[in-house]
C-alpha cells in the first residue's frame, strides 16, 4: 500500500468519525429524535384549487421524506390574508385541516415527526392573492423592491409588482393574534406535533422586527421591546394551545430577503434570543446568517459567524440552524458547539431518503430548480430514493388528481 492510498483512507476515515455526530441522538421537548438532521421548511405551491388544500401528492411527499429527525412543514398561511404566493396551503379551514391530518397520519405511519410552520406573509403579497383584493397588511405603509407570485386570469403562474400595502392600526393587532392562535388550535386538530411560528424572511412578524420596515411611533414601533412586542404576544397565546416544549420559534438575523434589513442586528436579535429563553420553547431555529458564502463555498462572513456565536450565548436552549450546509460543514457545526440541530432545504427536494444518503456518503440526486413552484408529481414526489433504485421499494408517488 503506498503512501498516498493511506493518506487518503486516513482522511476518509477521519471525515466518517467527524460525520457520525449527525446521527447522536436528540432529546427534543417530548421527542427522541434518532439523528440531528431537520427538515427544512419549503415552499412548494402545489396546495389543490379551490380552498389551497394539501393535495393527496402532500401526503405522499412528506411521508417520503420521513426518516428527518423531524419535519417542518413548508409555510402554512394562517389566515386568507395572511397568503403572500399562490397555491401554498393554508390552515384556517375544515378542509385543509382535515387534508393536513391525512398528511400528519401518513407521516406518523412511517415514524415520522412533523410541525406546521405557521406563516403571515404581511407586505410580501397582492392584492390578487387577498381577499376581496383587499391591500396586504404592514407594520408602516412601505412598498418591498420585488414582485409577488400570483394566479393569473387564465390560471397560470405570473409575476407582478408588489404593492404599496396598509399600515395595521393599533386595534388591529388582537385580530392579528387571534388568527394565530385559530391556527395553533387548527394544527392541533390536525394532529401535528408542533408548531412553528414564522418570524423570519421578511414576512409579518419579521418586518414588525426590523427597522427597514417598521415606521411606528405606537407601542409597537421605535426600540426593540417594541418592535419584537407582537411577536411574543403571539407566542403567549400560542403556548396556551400547545405548551412550550412543543413550539419552535425562526428567525433570519441580519436577512435580507424580501427587502428587509435592520440597523442593529446583533442588538435586535441578541435580544429576542434572550428573551426566547424565558419561554422554554422546542427550539429557536434561525437561517444561517453565513449561508451566502458557504453555499458558494467560500468563508463565512466573520460578522456573520459573530451573530451565530452571540445568540447560541443568549439562548439557553435547543438551536437548529439552517442554510448552506454539507455534511462537513454540519458535522463541524455541531461538533464546535454553534447548534444542536442542522436543517437541509435544497437536498431534502431532490432526495427523499437524505439522512441515509448522508450516513453512507452516497451521491445525491440533482434536483430541478424549474419545478420547485407549481406543478403536480414532476420534481415533486418523482425524485427516487436508494432502495427504490435498487428495486427494494415501488417507484415514486404518482397522482393526477393534485388539483
Amino acid at each position: 500500500m503506498n503512501e498516498t492510498t493511506t493518506i487518503a483512507r486516513t482522511a476518509r476515515a477521519a471525515q466518517a468519525t467527524d460525520t457520525d455526530v449527525l446521527f447522536a441522538p436528540y432529546r427534543l421537548g417530548p421527542f427522541n429524535l434518532r439523528h440531528r438532521i431537520v427538515m427544512a421548511p419549503l415552499t412548494r405551491s402545489r396546495a389543490r384549487q379551490p380552498g389551497n388544500v394539501p393535495s393527496s401528492l402532500a401526503a405522499c411527499y412528506y411521508a417520503q421524506r420521513a426518516s428527518a429527525a423531524l419535519i417542518v412543514s413548508e409555510a402554512t398561511q394562517i389566515s386568507m390574508q395572511g397568503q403572500g404566493y399562490a397555491w401554498t396551503p393554508g390552515i384556517h379551514s375544515r378542509e385543509q385541516v382535515e387534508a393536513w391530518r391525512r398528511v400528519t397520519q401518513t407521516v406518523h405511519q412511517t415514524n415520522g415527526l412533523i410541525f406546521n410552520q405557521l406563516w403571515h406573509v404581511g407586505r410580501i403579497s397582492h392584492p390578487a392573492l387577498q381577499p376581496d383584493n383587499m391591500l396586504p397588511v404592514a407594520p408602516s405603509a412601505l412598498t418591498p423592491e420585488g414582485e409577488a407570485f400570483i394566479e393569473n386570469e387564465r390560471g397560470e403562474a405570473e409575476l407582478v409588482p408588489f404593492v404599496r400595502p396598509r399600515a395595521l392600526n393599533i386595534e388591529e393587532m388582537p385580530y392579528i393574534v387571534a388568527q394565530y392562535e385559530r391556527a395553533a388550535i387548527n394544527a392541533r386538530a390536525a394532529e401535528f406535533d408542533g408548531i412553528e411560528i414564522h418570524a423570519a424572511n421578511g414576512y409579518l412578524l419579521d418586518q414588525f422586527i426590523e427597522t427597514s420596515t417598521n415606521r411606528r411611533t405606537d407601542a409597537y414601533g421605535g426600540p426593540v421591546e417594541n418592535r419584537t412586542r407582537l411577536l411574543f404576544e403571539v407566542a403567549e397565546a400560542l403556548m396556551r394551545i400547545w405548551g412550550p416544549d412543543r413550539i419552535g420559534v425562526r428567525l433570519s438575523p441580519m436577512g435580507k430577503a424580501n427587502d428587509i434589513y435592520d440597523d442593529q442586528p446583533e442588538a435586535t436579535f441578541g435580544y429576542i434570543a434572550e428573551r426566547l429563553s424565558d419561554y422554554s420553547f422546542s427550539y429557536l431555529h434561525i437561517v444561517n446568517p453565513a449561508m451566502e458564502q458557504m453555499q458558494s463555498g467560500k468563508e463565512p462572513d466573520p460578522r456573520a459567524l459573530d451573530m451565530v456565536e452571540t445568540i447560541r450565548k443568549k439562548f439557553k436552549g435547543t438551536l437548529m440552524v439552517a442554510g448552506g450546509f454539507q455534511a462537513d460543514t454540519a458535522a463541524r457545526w455541531l461538533l464546535e458547539g454553534k447548534a444542536d440541530l442542522i436543517a437541509f432545504g435544497r437536498k431534502f427536494i431532490a432526495n427523499p431518503d437524505l439522512p441515509e444518503r448522508l450516513r453512507i456518503g452516497a451521491p445525491f440526486n440533482t434536483d430541478d430548480p424549474t419545478t420547485y413552484y407549481g406543478g403536480r408529481e414532476k420534481g415533486y414526489t418523482d425524485y427516487p430514493s436508494l432502495a427504490q433504485d435498487r428495486g427494494e421499494q415501488p417507484k415514486a408517488c404518482v397522482d393526477q388528481r393534485w388539483r
